[in-house]
């Protein structure tokens, strides 16, 4: 009798084991991680000198010129972040960065939120240099919520409900994620990715 209930707690930590090895623990695939609530940045490095601090639980910035940049690398992701800029911001999102030190648009794609942008056709909404947006959303003075899904070659990027552009690039496979300061005020808050 010992014996067995020897054996079935020694089968049930090895299953336990196995479990916790599987694919999806620890927030690997298709579990959703949380970069930020708004109350810290500390699953982010910076870039350049935008005075990055914590305001009304947003991660913001008013002043300097840089970047967000995750600790992590990504390919394939679901990235959710709610954002709010006002009327002269330019900002955006900076995915598959080989350049993690100054993102751009040749070391990443740039999903750009910049209503003041005197090309509209990559404004807001738009993958600067790789898809265009027509007609261009407005984002400022109020929050929005960005998502973005980057799947092998596909890119989809949705504004507030509303898919802005679609389209298949091959340029960058993998990188890090960067959230641009440019002008104006910026700020971040709720900011999750869901590596698929």
């Amino acid at each position: 009798m010992h014996r067995i209930s020897a054996m079935l707690i020694t089968a049930s930590f090895a299953a336990a084991a196995a479990s916790l090895a599987a694919p999806g623990a620890f927030g690997q695939a298709n579990a959703t991680i949380e970069l930020t609530d708004g109350t810290h940045f500390d699953n982010f490095e910076t870039a350049g000198n935008a005075n990055w601090h914590i305001a009304e639980r947003t991660v913001a910035a008013d002043r300097g010129n840089g970047f967000l940049v995750t600790k992590q690398s990504y390919a394939d992701f679901r990235l959710r972040a709610e954002v709010w800029v006002d009327d002269i911001a330019n900002s955006g999102i900076f995915i598959r960065c080989d350049d993690p030190e100054e993102p751009t648009p040749a070391t990443c794609y740039e999903v750009n939120i910049f209503d003041t942008r005197p090309d509209p056709t990559y404004g807001t909404g738009a993958i600067v240099n790789v898809a265009r947006v027509n007609p261009m959303p407005k984002s400022g003075l109020m929050w929005n919520v960005m998502e973005i899904e980057a799947r092998g070659p596909q890119l989809t990027v949705t504004l507030n409900g509303q898919q802005t552009v679609s389209v298949q690039d091959t340029k960058h496979a993998r990188g890090r994620i960067a959230f641009q300061y440019g002008q104006g005020v910026v700020r971040w808050r709720k900011i999750e990715i869901t590596p698929l």
